[in-house]
């Protein structure tokens, strides 16, 4: 017998591979593959819980880090802040906030502690609108128990008398928003100090903001003033848009342009609050991406900037509520506004002080600030005929004495913009001149329902009287006024 012939009994007979394609092949073929995918299910869920453990750490790192910050910047219990409290002025449609920033952390930097920077932040909370106003440090007030003196002296006059009074902040704020609301006649509801190291660490926490250079002068901007950090100028930027770190915001939020060879500062102190206005809305825009509230990293870095640097009188339930108003306030819902430039009138003059300071007072007059108050009163009104500020002369054409002063002022509290009064030659019916063209018709409807509708479009009187309206009270107004029937006095009374 060949060995080719023999056949063993017992063998399982070889497949065309020359391997046994007995039971068993199936059970050790499919172990590596078993195998494989049960360390591929281990490791998926090692991972899901490496990254579960990771969003465990950050969320809790956060946690800490905003009841940290939080306990040192607001009042009330920190998880106050998972409800909401009602705003101060809310019921009333605005909220108005005092802004004021100072170096008072910088040992180096002489009369750090004085406020240099002052705004109000002003929000329409039923028309989701809102307003930043600086202040300017130079203007020239009365600073109760101190006389004049500039304005961002008010600050640290009252944190050295520990300023309290009934219905104010308390220390130097306190003082400060008295001065502001004895003055601009706006009521402040909450305040926040910031040292500007909080606007360095902000805008650094951000990654940067972007700052479109538009400067008059076709080389750009520049304060040749040494920034001793970098030991560089103060501000060298070319006009375009450019990527601002928190150092480099800091300095242009600090540049007045006064120094020999500067260039692009052609209105010094007013550039400069302008250039810290639209810097702040640059912060808030690049703070409200998405790039940075899904970015626990600088979430943290805010946070810090935030604890280290700020004190405010909000509450964190008032502040939860201040973000729920603020994120529906379009960025271009929010006006800038300087009282150099108010619809290309300056509200402001130059004044040189008794010691010889460099200072500003209302265009008005020292201590006037009549036409200032106007401007805001029109700013932060729901009333269409105030927010039209329409101007208005009040003439007497009677012989009834003080018939025009005693209509100008039921005018003016309807809240009419009353600029002269003054005496006509007699007539017998009232007349109304309106010289507005169209563009007050909420100011007209109101005229003509206290006067008539006997209206004129020519100006008689030149330019001895100029305005967007003008009331010639006739015989019949003497008349209606002195019987106290429905003249515009009664009326308002």
């Amino acid at each position: 017998m060949t060995l080719s012939s023999y056949t063993n009994p017992t063998a399982t007979p070889l497949g065309a591979s020359g391997r046994s394609p007995g039971p068993n092949l199936a059970v050790t073929a499919s172990k590596p593959r078993r195998f494989r995918r049960l360390w591929a299910f281990f490791t998926w869920k090692r991972a899901l819980a490496l990254v579960g453990i990771i969003t465990l750490l950050i969320g809790g790192w956060l946690g800490f880090k905003f009841i940290y910050n939080a306990a040192k910047v607001f009042h009330g219990n920190v998880f106050s802040v998972l409800g909401t409290t009602k705003l101060k002025g809310e019921d009333q449609g605005r909220v108005n906030i005092l802004l004021a920033g100072n170096s008072a952390d910088d040992a180096g930097h002489q009369g750090g502690k004085l406020t240099d920077s002052i705004m109000v932040i002003s929000i329409d909370t039923k028309h989701n609108t809102a307003f930043l106003l600086s202040v300017p440090r130079d203007l020239w007030v009365n600073i109760p128990g101190y006389g004049h003196a500039k304005i961002n002296e008010a600050y640290v006059d009252g944190e050295d008398e520990r300023f309290n009074e009934a219905g104010y902040f308390g220390g130097g704020m306190g003082l400060l928003q008295k001065v502001i609301q004895d003055n601009f006649n706006i009521q402040l509801n909450y305040y926040g100090l910031v040292d500007y190291n909080a606007f360095r660490d902000m805008v650094n926490a951000v990654g940067g903001i972007n700052f479109n250079v538009q400067s008059s002068d076709p080389r750009g901007l520049y304060d040749p003033s040494v920034d001793y950090t970098t030991h560089g100028p103060l501000v060298k930027l070319t006009n375009g848009v450019h990527t601002l770190n928190g150092q480099q915001a800091l300095d242009l939020a600090r540049a007045r342009g006064d120094a020999y060879g500067s260039y692009g500062f052609p209105q010094s102190d007013f550039d400069r609050t302008t250039h810290q206005r639209q810097m702040l809305l640059a912060l808030r825009s690049k703070a409200l991406s998405t790039g940075v509230l899904a970015n626990p990293v600088k979430i943290s870095s805010l946070l810090d900037a935030v604890g280290n640097n700020i004190k405010t009188n909000f509450s964190l339930s008032e502040v939860h509520r201040l973000y729920d108003i603020g994120k529906n306030i379009n960025a271009n819902n929010i006006q800038s506004i300087g009282l150099n430039n108010v619809n290309g009138k300056d509200l402001l003059a130059s004044y040189a002080s008794p010691s010889g300071q460099s200072a500003l007072i209302p265009a008005t007059g020292i201590d006037n600030f009549s036409a200032i108050q106007a401007y805001l009163q029109k700013l932060t009104s729901n009333d269409p005929v105030v927010k039209e500020g329409a101007s208005v002369v009040v003439l007497n054409a009677t012989d009834t004495y003080g018939l025009a002063s005693k209509n100008a002022k039921a005018l003016t509290a309807k809240g009419l913009n009353v600029v002269a009064t003054g005496d006509a030659a007699n007539q017998a019916t009232t007349t109304i001149i309106d010289l507005s063209a169209g563009k007050d018709p909420a100011t007209r409807k109101l005229l003509t329902s206290l006067y008539g509708t006997n209206i004129s479009t020519t100006n008689p009187y030149g330019t001895a009287y100029q305005a967007n309206f003008i009331v010639v009270l006739g015989a019949d107004r003497a008349a209606t006024s002195s019987s106290g029937s429905s003249s515009a006095s009664t009326s308002t009374q």
